[in-house]
């Protein structure tokens, strides 16, 4: 049986704890791997890592800090192939889904690469007579990432070329469900050229985490995940005195207006909650249709196509949508389902009970759909993480905008109109971090930045982009003078240039 070791200092180091954690197939059920689990002696052995490595790679120039990137950037693509067949192996998502997350990662790469004129400062003369003042952008030290495992490509991706042009050093926390592609990337960072110790891998549980969290030489944490454990990294690693960034749970809601082309919005609900079983904080989870004809007419395009999903394991071609990562987390799903239909929502699409020859032993799950769900229910208010699309009928615009607004989670959200007043309306009224005009999924672009309101987001930054510059930087302002020409004598006054 294969073991999953952690990569520190630029080897491969066993966990000497014991603990192990079986890692899955699962589109067959089958334990691939066991991963070891690292308790708090093993994290201190990633940052005493990274601490002797920061310093040198802090004064290493941001252009030869942009190299190792680039050089990333091509490691990735030549090895995309391999790279997505594990991902789908322990995470179970279609490899037409693992190759685009990685895609969508490179993104992050491809801005980092651009880290010396990021990196810029700014620089203002004659401040004073003979003073100039100076803006510098430096490093922190040692960074830490705790990622999801819906993506184990793309949400590290996210943070650490960033934070690594930015001249920090980063120790990752993957997801023990699929942990192995975290190890890839550090064996590819290696090949690009990162020094030793500037990038580990430390895998782990709550163990692990929260040694990450109080460490004293932990700079700034990162996390993506659940909104209670989001709000549980934000509070214990502010309270160690630590910058973080911690992104949570969702509840994406789609408006379907009267005037929206109906056939584009099928077609983009089909995708946006089933691709990836569900599995994805911006998945659309609720679709909310105006008036009773448009749902009446948005439901008939969709149910025939959610029946005829094409459910399979990750590595058949002809498969939209693969297993769930976990039989736990399927079951959680399924329990969804059924508190919805007892809530009184109407069962419209039932996937669950999905069989498929050959793969029995499979976390597999049909797409669902369940009707009239309202506020106050389970299946409405939870992110339920699964192929289950909830329809909120509204009667009104401004009806649909309230359900949207009155929801705890602010991640995405999404309308699809015909009509530029109304989306100009909801663009500047929703109160959700990601908006979306016809377009279902409104992940930003690298060279933007990805993150929610409300208590889908805790700390002041999102993630890559110019907030992950400013994120895995200190500002610090330099007023200059030179002795030339400065008089004897001292000044007990607040100073005043002029």
């Amino acid at each position: 049986m294969k073991i999953i070791h952690h990569h520190i200092g630029g080897i491969e180091v066993p966990s000497r704890t014991g603990e192990r954690s079986p890692v899955y197939n699962p589109a067959t059920g089958a334990v691939t791997a066991q991963l070891g689990l690292a308790d708090a002696a093993e994290v201190d052995l990633a940052v005493a890592a990274a601490r002797k490595a920061a310093p040198d790679w802090a004064a290493t120039p941001p252009h030869l800090r942009a190299r190792v990137m680039f050089r990333l950037r091509d490691l990735i693509e030549r090895h995309t192939d391999r790279l997505a067949s594990i991902i789908t192996a322990e995470h179970g998502k279609v490899l037409s889904d693992a190759k685009g997350e990685l895609a969508r990662g490179l993104e992050v790469v491809e801005f980092a690469c651009g880290i010396p004129q990021l990196l810029k400062g700014e620089f203002s003369e004659s401040v004073g007579r003979g003073i100039d003042s100076v803006a510098l952008r430096q490093p922190l030290g040692v960074v830490a990432g705790i990622t999801p495992f819906n993506f184990p490509a793309m949400v590290p991706m996210w943070m650490f070329p960033v934070a690594l042009a930015c001249g920090n050093a980063f120790i990752l926390k993957p997801s023990e469900r699929d942990p192995s592609l975290a190890n890839e990337l550090a064996l590819l960072l290696r090949e690009a050229g990162l020094p030793d110790g500037v990038f580990n891998v430390v895998h782990g549980g709550k163990a692990a985490v929260d040694a990450l969290l109080d460490h004293p030489a932990v700079d700034a944490v990162s996390f993506v995940g659940s909104t209670p454990i989001a709000e549980y990294v934000h509070r214990r690693a502010t309270e160690a005195g630590k910058r973080v960034q911690a992104l949570g749970g969702a509840k994406n809601h789609m408006i379907v207006m009267p005037d929206a082309d109906l056939d584009q919005a099928t077609d983009a609900l089909m995708g946006a909650a089933f691709g990836s079983a569900g599995e994805r904080c911006m998945a659309v989870s609720v679709a909310v249709p105006v008036g009773e004809r448009t749902a009446g007419a948005l439901i008939e395009r969709l149910l025939p196509k959610v029946r005829a999903l094409r459910v399979g394991p990750g590595t058949d071609p002809e498969a939209e949508m693969g297993p769930l990562v976990t039989a736990a987390h399927r079951d959680k799903v399924a329990g969804y389902i059924e508190a919805g239909v007892r809530e009184g929502a109407e069962l419209l699409v039932d996937g669950r009970g999905l069989m498929l020859q050959g793969y029995e032993e499979g976390f597999f799950l049909g797409g669902t759909v369940l009707d009239r769900v309202k506020p106050g229910m389970a299946c409405y208010d939870d992110e339920i993480f699964g192929p289950v699309l909830g329809i909120a009928r509204a009667d009104d615009f401004e009806a649909a905008l309230g359900l949207v607004n009155d929801h705890e989670f602010g991640n995405g959200a999404a309308i699809f109109t015909r009509d530029g007043d109304t989306a100009q309306a909801f663009l500047s009224r929703v109160k959700a971090g990601m908006v979306g005009v016809n377009v279902p999924i409104p992940v930003p672009m690298a060279f933007h930045s990805f993150g929610g309101w409300k208590r889908s987001l805790f700390g002041d930054h999102h993630v890559h982009g110019p907030e992950g510059v400013r994120f895995y930087t200190r500002l610090k302002t330099g007023t200059v003078r030179w002795p030339k020409g400065i008089r004897a004598g001292a000044s007990f006054t607040m100073p005043v240039h002029g």
